[in-house]
């Protein structure tokens, strides 16, 4: 659903009654010692040691009134330092800021939202300052407002507002940490996405695999598919509306494309042929796919609207996944055709098929990079690695290095990559990222196993 956004001034934040966050009181070791740069600032933080190299502040959010509102969790104010700590999380989990966040800094009123106390925040080496607001609207939804401030010059670089429904306030807060992000990082955002994913539960010889959705972070998760037929590898559309994957009913696979907003399905191709890997086109309007027949398996392409599928390899042995390129002029591919599974490309009709991965061990499950610079993938030499190297197959580096990390998946931005772990021993899969620099990895919580991750586009 699209945000509807608002060019805020300084009178959306006028209200008949400012009102100061509350804070907890803590015990006198831990509270921060004021003094002369402190003016403006309310409240403690938990511990003097978190300003040292204090990067981006973000309060709570205050709000003009604390009223409830149909929103899990309760009242406009709990709202307000429930969006900061959302913004906080995605700004510190990308590996580029180290944001400090509600729970660690003073409230502020709602006067200072517009009008930050800079002084203090100097005082305390903050270089940028996020801060916002939660307004209730007679029409039952959310005005959030979202500030982003040097501190050092003491202005302004950004603002944005958004209403929402209660139940949608996480939006409003992944926007607020994607304009930030943006401004800060000169790079498109990513926050405010979905991932679809394999929900997977039961025995390893038994496993019941469903396709779900969550945000980003992990939040808002569902269901699609109730687990009566396999689901694998999904794969958002590049307008977020539809998701294609795979299915297998009674050992038939069939690869089916899920409408997001009505929640229908549609049938594109069926075979009784093992079938791997569905992948959208980047206009939308094909869909490519892997089919074995009679021990060879090939790439094809086929219409979204089903129809007659189109043979893109002819070689001996295994050709698998397929990949396109941003601009949808090349497919990134594996193949075992050289004797191992290895990397190949070639142009979107299946002309000029070279190999460009030569750097040891065995490559598989290729993704091009929304940004087409790089190319991630499975590096397999006794562990399964995540791996990127350039188009042309040089610079190759390695983004993890745990037992089983395979199926990389990109970003929107193409800044992380998206992989699902298998633990050793227990069989259990988990959804992983990992920023471009290797450092930088986390789990996401899912209330199951989960596999074959993919990120969809930013949300309108």
């Amino acid at each position: 659903m699209k945000l509807r956004y608002l060019f805020l001034c300084a009178g959306l934040l006028s209200a008949p009654a400012m009102v100061v966050a509350q804070q907890t009181a803590l015990p006198a070791s831990k509270a921060a010692k004021a003094g002369p740069e402190d003016e403006g600032l309310t409240g403690s933080v938990t511990d003097e040691s978190e300003w040292q190299d204090l990067g981006i502040a973000i309060p709570a959010f205050p709000t003009n009134a604390s009223v409830s509102t149909a929103a899990e969790g309760g009242t406009t104010e709990a709202l307000g330092r429930n969006v900061a700590r959302v913004v906080f999380n995605d700004l510190k989990n990308n590996g580029l800021f180290k944001p400090v966040g509600p729970d660690a800094l003073p409230a502020i009123d709602l006067a200072q939202v517009s009008a930050p106390a800079f002084d203090g925040w100097r005082g305390r080496s903050a270089e940028m300052l996020v801060q916002g607001f939660v307004k209730a609207n007679d029409d039952g939804r959310l005005t959030v407002g979202c500030y982003l401030y040097d501190v050092a010059l003491g202005s302004e670089l950004a603002r944005q507002g958004y209403v929402v429904k209660p139940e949608e306030w996480r939006r409003a807060a992944h926007k607020c940490a994607d304009m930030v992000y943006s401004r800060l990082s000169g790079e498109s955002p990513f926050f405010d996405s979905k991932i679809a994913y394999i929900a997977e539960t039961g025995p390893k010889d038994r496993r019941r695999k469903q396709l779900a959705i969550m945000d980003s972070d992990g939040a808002n998760h569902r269901f699609i598919t109730n687990g009566q037929a396999t689901a694998l590898t999904p794969r958002y559309s590049p307008d977020y509306s539809q998701i294609v994957y795979l299915s297998y009913i009674n050992g038939a696979p069939r690869i089916y494309i899920y409408n997001i907003g009505t929640g229908q399905q549609k049938l594109v191709t069926s075979s009784n042929n093992p079938t791997f890997s569905p992948r959208w086109s980047p206009d939308g309007k094909w869909i490519l796919y892997s089919m074995a027949i009679a021990g060879n398996t090939d790439i094809y392409r086929i219409s979204v609207h089903g129809g007659q599928p189109v043979k893109l390899t002819d070689s001996p042995g295994l050709d698998v996944g397929g990949s396109y390129s941003p601009d949808g002029s090349k497919i990134v591919f594996e193949s075992d055709r050289s004797g191992g599974q290895q990397i190949y490309v070639m142009n979107a009709d299946g002309s000029n098929q070279k190999r460009i991965s030569f750097f040891g061990g065995r490559a598989a499950t290729p993704e091009w990079s929304p940004r087409g610079d790089q190319i991630a993938f499975t590096h397999i030499a006794g562990n399964f690695r995540i791996a990127v190297t350039t188009p042309s197959g040089g610079d190759m580096r390695f983004l993890t290095d745990s037992w089983q990390d395979e199926a990389p998946t990109w970003s929107p931005n193409g800044r992380i990559v998206q992989f699902f772990r298998t633990q050793r021993g227990n069989g259990k899969t988990g959804v992983w990222q990992v920023d471009l620099t290797g450092r930088n990895e986390r789990k996401l919580n899912t209330p199951v196993d989960g596999s074959d991750p993919s990120w969809g586009p930013v949300l309108p």
